[in-house]
């Protein structure tokens, strides 16, 4: 078995165009063959604001399978803590052996959230796509908007938090590092005014993005609302889209910004929409008019974190990284 810290998984495995292919690769699997990937488990610890995830799955033809503990407990950054942390634990698919512990603290996860971030833009938004909006200023906004870089011709970034000065910080640290201008903006609505992608990166319990706000040609993707009772969008908005993209949809349905859509009556509980490996494999129809709106709903699956746990560990075999623990 083979024991990979967090300082050796970022040397090994790193958010780049091989990171998102890895990813569109696992949603392509989802869509055309026999994956097997239960319901996520969730422990709820409300009295700590915080959340236990278990997510796993299943591939046909792959070696092996991850099982990977997400914990989330998002009063932690008060007290000077990350609000994720957590790790995988491959298995062999074919003895059930454990292959390797990945003491990602939350890393890989990261990775693989923002890498389908980059998916649904690459798959949704207009191609010519250059302005964007970040809402919220934690992790997953640096890296939802790096992703985005890889896919779309990002010249321009607006982000908004309810800290603005946080908001303020991230956008100098991400306008240093991306080598375009990003602002900072006080309201959400002036953010999300003239961008091409909006990206929704908050735990947020109340929607932050109104329906009216929306423009023709934008595209939103939506990755906070991983949580029954987390909610990013106004259900109306769901109605609003042109085309709306579940991860999974009977997560969406269960958890997703869909479930509250379905909740408030602005969908119907039976309708149908397509995923986005569905879109990926060719199955289903994406974008086909530059004035459509569209929505991508991620509520983060299973096998996005087998496909991130293998590329981890071949690429640590690659590298000669890790600690072999024998018996």
């Amino acid at each position: 078995m083979k024991i990979l810290s967090e300082r050796e998984l970022r040397q090994v495995v790193v958010l780049d165009l091989m990171a998102v292919q890895c990813v569109e690769d696992a949603f392509h699997s989802l869509a055309t063959k026999a994956v097997a990937m239960p319901p996520i488990l969730r422990l709820e610890i409300p009295e700590h604001r915080g959340e236990v995830d278990v997510k796993t799955a299943y591939v046909p033809g792959l070696d092996g399978l991850a099982v990977k503990i997400s914990p989330g407990f998002f009063d932690n950054p008060k007290i000077g803590l990350p609000s994720t942390n957590g790790l995988m634990v491959l298995l062999s698919s074919r003895t059930g052996l454990v292959q390797a512990l990945l003491l990602d603290n939350g890393y890989l996860t990261n990775v693989r959230t923002a890498a389908a971030g980059a998916i649904a833009a690459k798959r949704l938004a207009r191609k010519d796509a250059s302005v964007a909006a970040i809402l919220g200023a934690g992790i997953q906004a640096r890296l939802q908007l790096q992703a985005l870089a890889l896919v779309r011709p990002i010249r321009e970034a607006r982000v908004w938090a309810r800290d603005f000065p946080k908001a303020q910080t991230v956008a100098q640290e991400l306008s240093v590092k991306l080598g375009f201008p990003v602002t900072a903006h006080a309201e959400p609505r002036t953010a999300m005014a003239g961008s091409h992608i909006i990206v929704t990166t908050t735990p947020s319990n109340q929607p932050l993005l109104s329906a009216e706000w929306l423009e023709a040609g934008q595209h939103v993707t939506a990755m906070g609302s991983d949580a029954e009772h987390k909610n990013e969008i106004e259900p109306a908005a769901i109605a609003r889209a042109d085309i709306y993209v579940a991860d999974s949809l009977s997560q969406t349905r269960r958890l997703g910004e869909l479930h509250h859509a379905i909740a408030a009556g602005t969908i119907a509980s039976e309708a149908s929409f397509p995923e986005l490996g569905e879109i990926i494999a060719g199955m289903k129809p994406g974008r086909i008019s530059e004035t459509q709106i569209t929505i991508a709903d991620l509520t983060g699956t299973g096998i996005q974190d087998t496909a991130i746990a293998l590329l981890a560990l071949s690429r640590a075999q690659a590298a000669g990284v890790g600690t072999e623990l024998d018996g």
